[in-house]
């Protein structure tokens, strides 16, 4: 589940159980169900994701069970966390009945390498059998530094004919809420060392600090940006992303008319819905983002290349403190770099006494005259990190498919804002060799709305019928199977020489009943001369 934002793959990966094969050549294959079957294929998916959490990105090597083959995969995180998660997928060649349509629901997602368990919570709605209403839940979720989620709502509808298949209008719809949602008040990646003093940072002796900022504060809490605590604040102050309103995702598939042809089309739909958005909630440099539009990923298979296409509604966001907008990230402004770094004396000596945060983005908080914005930060700024703020980063992949069936399927995956914190070869630089040398180049990546969308659909569209159609009002019904079966084969040649040896052997019975015996002569009873023998028949009849 928390696997959402990869490059968008052929529909037809779709994992699913695999159709068992014989044991043998010689042993036959499954049966073939002898009830009514769709005529219709479809297969399609959608999934979308409140927010994502990612702990040094494509640092992990996917792990394979070919030798070498993991090399030639994308690698993935550390550590990937996940919540408000919705996912719908359909799959007509599924082997398995229920595998058929699957709504789910997921208050969380937790992949460790790469690997992926199921987490308690969620859920499931699968179809065969076909489920009238949908399942609904809720759950709170427990504190902890990386994610603090408030009340989680989720609903599932899984649907499926057992003669029309897929021709149920929406086959699976899957959406997920969050009351709030706030994440990372510490980073974890970056090692935990003082600004200054023994075993801090190294900084020239030329760079002074800025009078009023406490350079006690650890590397890991971003010099006191973050709370840095073993749990999340109340809120969301201090953490590095908060959404105080409620979010929510929403994934479905289903079939659509095609314009002219009485078959359907395969859709699935990846929407998000969001509030405001607030970056160091709770610092004097807070920084409020505000989705102007909402985004909708979109995308439709008619099985013909032509017809077949993505939209997507890119979001709008921008970015202001104290009131006034800083940045605008659209399409063609989608990337925003924010440098996050240390006062050096020069501020101070400008603006007076400072407050204890970093500068962010230029933005100077004052403890007399408020925020200040720098146009030059030159030999003012010592830069430790970088915020790098991004939206939409849509992706499209397309193909001609003949396996499972003759088609065109296409996918698209998209993210409606990322957040990342990058390190700099400053900071690098500064760090104790042993931690700078081990610093990765991708400290922590945080994404919220991240949709994919996937769908398949044979040529011509998707047929909606059953192989067996009942007949139609006064029409005849089927006719009846055959009384007679033909003589075939070779054991029925039996049949005639059966009839053949009875009447033989009767014709025997009756020609010995009909002829007499014939007069047997009687024997003679004999004895030699002077023996005293008794008498015994004699073989030899007599004269």
């Amino acid at each position: 589940m928390v696997l959402l934002s990869a490059g968008p793959a052929g529909a037809q990966d779709i994992p699913t159980t695999p159709i068992p094969q014989p044991g043998s050549p010689g042993q036959p294959p499954g049966s073939v169900p002898n009830e009514p079957q769709p005529l219709g294929h479809a297969v399609g998916d959608a999934g979308t994701a409140l927010g994502v959490l990612r702990l040094l990105p494509n640092s992990v090597t996917t792990g394979t069970i070919l030798p070498g083959f993991g090399q030639q995969l994308p690698k993935q995180s550390a550590l990937e966390a996940g919540m408000g998660l919705s996912s719908a997928s359909a799959n007509s060649e599924a082997y398995l009945s229920y595998e058929k349509s699957i709504a789910q629901s997921s208050p969380f997602g937790l992949a460790v390498g790469g690997q992926a368990p199921q987490v308690p919570g969620s859920l499931t709605q699968t179809a065969l059998p076909d489920n009238p209403k949908e399942i609904t839940g809720g759950l709170n979720a427990p504190s902890n530094p990386l994610l603090n989620v408030g009340l989680l709502n989720g609903s599932a509808h899984a649907r499926w004919s057992d003669t029309l298949g897929p021709c149920v209008g929406t086959i699976s719809d899957a959406s997920t809420s969050v009351a709030s949602l706030s994440l990372l008040n510490v980073i974890p990646t970056l090692p935990q060392v003082p600004l200054l003093g023994g075993g801090g940072l190294n900084l020239p002796s030329t760079d002074k600090l800025a009078t009023g900022f406490d350079p006690a504060s650890g590397l890991q809490s971003l010099g006191g940006l973050l709370s840095g605590g073993e749990k999340a604040q109340p809120g969301g102050a201090g953490s590095l992303l908060s959404l105080p309103n409620t979010l929510s995702s929403h994934s479905q598939v289903k079939l659509v008319d095609i314009p002219g042809s009485k078959n359907k089309a395969v859709q699935s739909v990846s929407t998000l819905q969001g509030a405001d958005l607030q970056i160091l909630k709770g610092t004097p440099l807070e920084l409020d983002l505000k989705v102007v539009s909402q985004p909708t990923l979109t995308v439709t298979s008619t099985g013909d290349a032509k017809t077949s296409k993505v939209e997507y509604q890119a979001p709008v966001l921008t970015i202001s403190a104290g009131g006034k907008t800083l940045y605008t990230l659209d399409a063609a402004n989608p990337t925003q770099d924010i440098p996050i770094g240390l006062p050096l004396s020069p501020l101070s000596d400008q603006f007076g006494a400072l407050d204890n945060v970093p500068v962010v983005g230029g933005l100077v908080a004052t403890a007399t005259q408020g925020l200040k914005q720098l146009s030059d930060t030159t030999n003012k700024v010592l830069d430790l990190g970088v915020l790098r703020l991004s939206i939409a980063n849509l992706e499209q992949k397309q193909s001609e498919a003949t396996t499972p069936f003759k088609g065109y399927q296409l996918g698209a995956s998209a993210r409606l804002f990322d957040l990342q914190v990058l390190p700099t070869e400053r900071l690098k630089s500064l760090l104790p060799k042993d931690a700078g040398d081990k610093l990765p180049s991708s400290l922590a990546q945080l994404s919220l709305g991240e949709q994919v969308a996937r769908a398949y659909a044979p040529t011509g569209g998707v047929v909606c019928g059953s192989t067996t159609p009942a007949p139609n009002a006064g029409g005849q019904a089927p006719a009846a199977p055959a009384k007679h079966l033909a003589y075939t084969g070779a054991a029925y040649d039996t049949v005639p020489l059966f009839w053949t040896g009875t009447a033989l052997l009767l014709l025997g019975v009756v020609m010995v009943a009909a002829f007499p015996n014939r007069r047997r002569l009687p024997l003679v009873l004999h004895r030699n001369p002077g023996e005293q023998k008794p008498f015994k028949p004699s073989p030899f009849p007599r004269d």
